[in-house]
């Protein structure tokens, strides 16, 4: 089960994505949680330290690892043809939570020369994740719709579009919604965040009926998500109080249920 969260910045991808990995772990999947935004935060929600993430290097950014795999021995030339397996298991970490996490990262330009041994690599990788790796896999992927343009989602098995409330974020989860349509996807489903109102709730349905696309369940303001967020803490401290989590996990029943 291949899972890609999806949508504007800001609206709440990375706790939702944190969230079901730790869910579908204690439901005795083994997981894997990619961080593929260019602000990489998903390693905080899964229990690291920033000491631990600033001895992270991204793949994207690995330029030893990408050397490696590409370089043909003529300049100018790269090979785009290896292996991924020892990729997973040597640069994936295990975090506290027990959620293995790869941080991917993002090939914005070529900087010193061309960028498409970086590019090559990512991509291989994933399709390699997405199509062949036998367990559970959490995407938290880069905010807006410039991914589903590098079609690095196609791949997965069900898309959560994430939303608040605010138009902006609801007009960017109907981009993503209709290029995931059109990349041939056919779970793609809209999650409602941060709703403190029955105002709030009303309007993510409505927009959604208007632009035909599925609500999968909504999840509430929580005040203790926040104040996690501002001490740099992982929300799954409060994995059984917060009723933020406790949406999220039936979220993650419901997928389950497919």
């Amino acid at each position: 089960m291949k899972i890609a969260i999806s949508g504007k910045g800001g609206v709440g991808k990375t706790f939702i994505a944190s969230v079901l990995a730790y869910h579908f772990l204690n439901k005795g999947f083994k997981v894997l949680a990619i961080d593929a935004d260019p602000s990489p935060n998903l390693a905080i929600n899964l229990g690291l330290t920033f000491n631990d993430i600033k001895k992270i290097t991204p793949i994207s950014e690995n330029f030893e690892l990408i050397k490696k795999k590409t370089d043909a021995g003529v300049p100018g030339i790269y090979n785009l043809s290896f292996s991924v397996e020892d990729v997973i298991e040597n640069y994936s970490i295990e975090t506290p939570f027990g959620v293995n996490l790869i941080v991917m990262g993002v090939v914005r330009s070529a900087g010193e020369g061309c960028a498409c041994p970086a590019n090559a690599v990512i991509r291989t990788l994933l399709k390699h994740i997405f199509t062949r790796l036998k367990e559970v896999v959490i995407v938290d992927m880069e905010a807006g719709t410039e991914h589903l343009g590098r079609g690095t989602a196609k791949h997965v098995d069900l898309m959560l579009i994430i939303s608040d409330s605010n138009l902006k974020s609801l007009e960017v989860a109907s981009k993503i919604h209709d290029l995931s349509m059109e990349m041939g996807l056919t779970r793609v489903f809209m999650v409602g965040n941060k709703i403190s109102n029955k105002k709030e709730k009303e309007a993510i349905s409505q927009f959604s009926i208007k632009h035909g696309i599925q609500l999968i369940g909504f999840v509430p303001y929580d005040e203790k998500i926040v104040k996690a967020d501002i001490r740099g803490e992982t929300p799954l401290i409060y994995a059984s109080k917060s009723k933020g989590v406790i949406a999220v996990r039936e979220i993650g029943e419901k997928i389950l249920n497919f």
